[in-house]
C-alpha cells in the first residue's frame, strides 16, 4: 500500500513545527516527511541547529509556492553573554576572545540597544547560507576563509531587554525579545551590540516565536508529528491570503489549469485595481484552489499551478 497516497496529510498545507535544538532545519523537514508519510516537504526560513521554535514547513503541493509566500516579519527571544566572541558569533563556535567577567550594567545595555532599532545595515555572518560567487559562506568558513560580505538593510521593529529568571544570577548574561524583517541575523545583531559596548558578545540561545504571521502557539513538537491535526497547519491558499482571490467557471478552470490564459473581461468579481504583474489566488468550482495567476496584457496567465 502506498503510505503517502493514503496519508491524510497528502495535501497542500503549511505546517508549523516547534523545531528542537540540535537539529538542522533540513533534518527536521526530513523527519516530518517520514512521520507524515508524504513525499514532498520543504521549509521556509532556516533556523540554526542550536535554535528552536517556529519552523514553517510546506507539505506536498504547497512546496510549489515557497517563493510566493509574503515576507512577514519574524519574532525571536535570544539570550547572549557579554565578554565573549567566537568565530560563529554564537556559543557553539571557537572562542576568539574572552573578557569575562565584564562590568557592563543593564542600563549600559539598554542604552546601546537604542541604536539598533529601526532600519539598520547588517553584514551576514561567515557561518551563514548566503552565497558569495556561487559558494555558501559557511563552506568558505569551514575552509578557514573569510571574505568580504555586502551589508544588507534590515529593519528591527522592536527590541527590548527582558528579565530572565534563569539568567538572574549571571552578571554577563542577558535576554532580548525582538521583531524584525526577514533576512535579519540575530547572531550578527548581538555581535554588533557587543562591539558597541566594547566588550564583545555571543548568542547563547535563540527561539523563534513567530513567522509568516503565526506564533509559537500554532506549533507542534517534532515527537507529535505522527498524530497531527489541522490546528497546527493551514491550507496553502490561506498562507497566500495577501493576494486577492478570483473565481473561475469549470471551463475556465480547465483551460487555466492546462496553461491557457484567461481574458480578464470574462472574469467576475475582480479587484477594483489590477496592476500589471499582479498576483491573484485562482479558485475553481466549489472553491477548489487552483494556484496563483498573474495579470499580463489584459489576461490572467498561469503564475504557479497547484498541480
Amino acid at each position: 500500500m502506498d503510505t503517502a497516497a493514503s496519508s491524510p496529510w497528502n495535501t497542500s498545507r503549511l505546517l508549523f513545527l516547534d523545531k528542537p535544538a540540535g537539529l538542522t532545519s533540513f533534518s527536521a523537514v526530513a523527519r516530518v516527511r517520514r512521520a507524515l508519510g508524504i513525499k514532498k516537504a520543504g521549509h521556509t526560513g532556516t533556523l540554526d541547529p542550536m535554535a528552536t521554535g517556529v519552523l514553517a514547513i510546506l507539505l506536498e503541493g504547497a512546496t510549489r509556492f515557497a517563493e510566493f509566500l509574503p515576507s512577514h516579519e519574524k519574532a525571536y527571544r535570544a539570550e547572549f553573554r557579554l565578554g565573549l566572541t567566537t568565530d560563529t558569533l554564537d556559543i557553539t563556535g571557537e572562542i576568539l576572545s574572552d573578557k569575562t567577567p565584564v562590568t557592563v550594567s543593564p542600563a549600559d545595555v539598554e542604552r546601546a540597544l537604542a541604536q539598533f532599532r529601526g532600519p539598520i545595515q547588517q553584514q551576514p555572518p561567515m557561518y551563514s547560507a548566503v552565497s558569495k560567487d556561487g559558494v555558501r559562506l559557511y563552506q568558505l568558513a569551514h575552509q578557514g576563509k573569510t571574505v568580504e560580505r555586502e551589508a544588507r538593510m534590515v529593519e528591527i521593529f522592536s527590541l527590548e531587554l527582558v528579565e530572565s529568571p534563569q539568567l538572574a544570577d549571571a552578571l554577563s548574561d542577558y535576554a532580548i525579545e525582538l521583531r524584525c524583517s526577514a533576512g535579519t541575523y540575530v547572531r550578527s545583531l548581538i555581535d554588533d551590540l557587543g562591539r558597541a559596548l566594547g566588550c564583545g558578545a555571543v548568542m547563547t540561545a535563540l527561539r523563534r516565536t513567530a513567522a509568516h504571521g503565526y506564533g509559537i502557539e500554532r506549533c507542534v513538537p517534532l515527537e507529535q508529528c505522527s498524530i497531527l491535526n489541522a490546528q497546527c497547519s493551514i491550507p496553502i491558499d490561506e498562507a497566500l491570503s495577501a493576494y486577492p482571490p478570483v473565481s473561475v467557471t469549470g471551463a475556465q478552470a480547465v483551460r487555466w489549469s492546462n496553461g491557457g490564459a484567461l481574458d480578464l473581461l470574462r472574469l467576475r468579481e475582480l479587484p477594483a485595481e489590477l496592476p500589471e504583474a499582479a498576483l491573484l489566488r485562482v479558485y475553481g468550482p466549489e472553491g477548489a484552489f487552483l494556484g496563483l495567476g498573474r495579470v499580463r496584457d489584459g489576461e490572467l496567465a498561469v503564475g504557479r499551478r497547484l498541480l
